[in-house]
């Protein structure tokens, strides 16, 4: 008798176990938040590389802006960079002249004139584009040939194309390289080409050179956006996801302007899953904010989840149970593993233990106990 005991009090645990009093209801898991990407800065939209639905983890691109690009417009050396990666170009350009400078590999210019030229109809009239030697005054060792790029009156400039000078050295201009007196058409003073002023508008993305570096015409000095990083930290031309989870919508098109601050992707962040149930208005004081339930992936049972009561809905809903006109929603936080999606189904326990209890081992009789009966029965027969 004793060992049929053991089994009593071993069913009449798991009997308790499973009569606590619970309410199970089926939920869904959806997103307890959204957040809005936004654009840190105005430009037009190149690349988009987020969809609908897709799942993304922080850091990762949803949308590229096509910058501005400002080039070399001549060979040179980069003399000045005022400007960093997130400086307003105007700005700089307003205090420093410029936002970079640019030595030009013709460094001497000089400005002459005709009025000592050789007394003639054609040494007195010069054109633009006409090439012309030069002699120093004072050294006639120190030769070179320019380029008349402007004529105003009398007056004219050369761009010098070859040869070296001391600034400020008098030269004699001809015609023709042996400077020969009847072909001389004035004469002027050598000083230096100014560096050129690079400027840009916008914000600076990237500065592509450094001081001293050597360009060609057509290389890449810088890049820029649409309006300033005002209130936001500078960045680059691409936008990135701040948090992992799934999109639920993109707002940002190929070829579309964006303006500062405007919505480009909306944002289900993994950390803000939950699970919404509904409850029958009769068994809504069995159910308060702050309980802990269990919930049970409907798709696999094997993987349960601990999950707190976050909020209760004040307004009721139409019930679909027959015997109670209204329900009231459930909203449930809990921490999902990489097996949850958004919309999949949960089972909700409200109620009882948030664990299976454990079934009880059945308690093994003592050897004594089994060889009691037929001790007796042979001393009966005796």
């Amino acid at each position: 008798m004793k060992r049929f005991a053991g089994i009593l009090v071993a069913l009449c645990l798991l009997a308790g176990a499973a009569c606590a009093d619970t309410i199970s209801t089926s939920g869904t898991v959806t997103a307890g938040t959204v957040v809005a990407i936004q654009a840190p800065i105005g430009g037009t939209v190149e690349i988009v590389a987020a969809e609908k639905g897709m799942d993304v983890q922080a850091g990762d691109t949803l949308v590229t802006l096509k910058t501005t690009k400002i080039y070399a417009p001549a060979d040179g050396t980069v003399t000045g960079i005022f400007v960093a990666p997130g400086d307003d170009a105007e700005s700089v350009a307003n205090t420093f002249g410029a936002d970079m400078y640019l030595e030009g590999s013709m460094k001497y210019t000089v400005s002459a004139s005709t009025g000592k030229a050789y007394s003639s109809i054609e040494t007195t009239f010069v054109h633009v584009g006409e090439t012309v030697y030069l002699q120093c005054r004072s050294n006639n060792a120190r030769t070179g040939v320019g380029l008349i790029t402007a004529v105003e009156g009398n007056s004219y400039t050369i761009q010098v194309t070859e040869g070296d000078f001391i600034l400020g050295d008098s030269v004699y201009v001809f015609r023709d390289s042996g400077y020969v007196t009847t072909g001389k058409i004035g004469q002027g003073s050598v000083s230096r080409v100014n560096p050129q002023g690079i400027t840009a508008s916008g914000a600076v993305v990237s500065v592509a050179v450094k001081n001293g570096d050597q360009v060609k015409k057509g290389d890449l000095l810088m890049e820029t956006l649409d309006g300033t990083w005002e209130g936001y930290v500078a960045g680059s031309r691409e936008i990135q996801a701040n948090t992992d989870g799934v999109i639920a919508e993109v707002s940002a098109t190929v070829g579309s302007a964006l303006s500062q601050g405007a919505t480009v992707v909306t944002l289900y962040p993994r950390t803000g899953m939950r699970v919404e149930t509904v409850v029958e208005a009769d068994d809504l004081s069995e159910v308060k904010v702050g309980d802990t339930v269990r919930l049970e992936l409907s798709a696999d049972e094997s993987k349960v989840y601990t999950g707190t009561v976050e909020r209760i809905s004040a307004l009721a809903e139409e019930s679909t149970d027959s015997e109670s006109a209204v329900s009231y929603r459930v909203y449930i936080t809990f921490t999902p593993d990489e097996a949850v999606a958004f919309g999949m189904e949960m089972d909700v326990i409200f109620g009882g233990e948030t664990e299976a209890a454990e079934p009880q081992e059945e308690p093994e009789a003592p050897a004594a106990e089994e060889t009691e009966e037929p001790q007796e029965a042979a001393e009966a027969q005796e």
